[in-house]
């Protein structure tokens, strides 16, 4: 019997060990660095940046996934318009996205072109990163705006197509981010058991919010939408798609913000004035997609037909 108690005395220290070292362990933050992860494919002469490969494969979902929902019924446009879209809204997420970045993030890339002594030509170095939301959501909609105005569509129908496919593009573009090591988030502190020490965000374990946006403004605001356009009859009701995506993504953005570090230039302003620049930047989508909402619920569903080419 003594024999038995010391064996279980024993048996329970090492559980009793092997719980604390499992607890040490769960504790220890992860190391993006031991992750394994490169910033693009080395072509010997040229590195593929996985950001553009983001933005590519986003676009491209998007031209792909339009061109199926336009044969659905009552589609707004046809697929010479969509092929317009492609074209139009790729320079609208580029131009708008760097542009909106040097407005709301980097004022400085327009100071160097203010310079008659020394012009900076870093505005233009999109390779370097640096592109915002906001300001290619901008840009979108002015293509948008363009093509509808060329073709006699219905802009705010086509919005609503468009905006269904708009989250792959994020979520690709913030795993691209978590890729690339940047954009983290703000120290996690105890009891966040995924925390990540980032090479170039100093010692401490930080909230990966790259993959939180890719989560809730990509994969969980696509899923709605997509469920929305194929199992409802929400594309009868011009304005709810883009307003459940405008709606959907200010909450996303606004929320993950409270986890994500400010851009370092910003860091005083967000403290200034109690929220980030993005948090600020979401507020009015918000209430734009609340009233979209409001107003395509409230009105009949309309019954369009298809666009069709006109005659030779």
């Amino acid at each position: 019997m003594r024999r038995q108690a010391i064996h279980a005395l024993k048996s329970k220290e090492s559980q009793h060990v092997l719980l604390e070292t499992a607890i040490a362990a769960s504790n220890q933050p992860i190391y993006w660095e031991n992750l394994g992860l490169r910033p693009g494919i080395e072509l010997g002469f040229f590195t593929l940046r996985w950001y553009s490969l983001a933005y590519l494969t986003g676009i491209i979902f998007g031209y792909w996934h339009l061109s199926r929902m336009i044969k659905a019924p009552g589609a707004p446009l046809a697929q010479r318009h969509a092929e317009d879209l492609f074209f139009w809204c790729t320079l609208g997420i580029i131009i708008g996205g760097r542009l909106g970045y040097a407005t709301f993030y980097e004022p400085s890339l327009w100071t160097g072109w203010t310079d008659t002594e020394t012009v900076s030509w870093d505005l233009l170095r999109l390779w370097d990163g640096g592109m915002s939301f906001h300001g290619g959501l901008i840009g979108v909609l002015l293509a948008i705006a363009w093509v509808s105005w060329r073709g006699k569509l219905n802009f705010i129908r086509v919005c609503d197509y468009v905006a269904v496919n708009v989250p792959a593009g994020l979520a690709l573009g913030r795993v691209a981010n978590f890729i690339n090591g940047e954009l983290w988030g703000r120290p996690a502190g105890e009891g966040v058991p995924w925390a990540m020490v980032f090479p170039t965000a100093g010692p401490l374990a930080r909230h990966p919010s790259q993959l939180y946006e890719a989560l809730l403004e990509g994969v969980v605001l696509l899923a709605i939408l997509l469920i929305l356009f194929w199992k409802t009859r929400a594309r009868w009701r011009p304005g709810l798609l883009v307003g459940v995506f405008t709606l959907g993504y200010g909450l996303a953005r606004f929320t993950v913000e409270f986890f994500r570090e400010p851009d370092a230039q910003l860091e005083e302003f967000a403290a200034q004035t109690g929220f980030s620049m993005g948090q600020w930047l979401t507020m009015p989508m918000i209430l734009i997609g609340l009233v979209l909402i409001a107003v395509a619920l409230k009105r009949p569903p309309q019954h369009a037909t298809r666009a069709t080419a006109p005659a030779a």
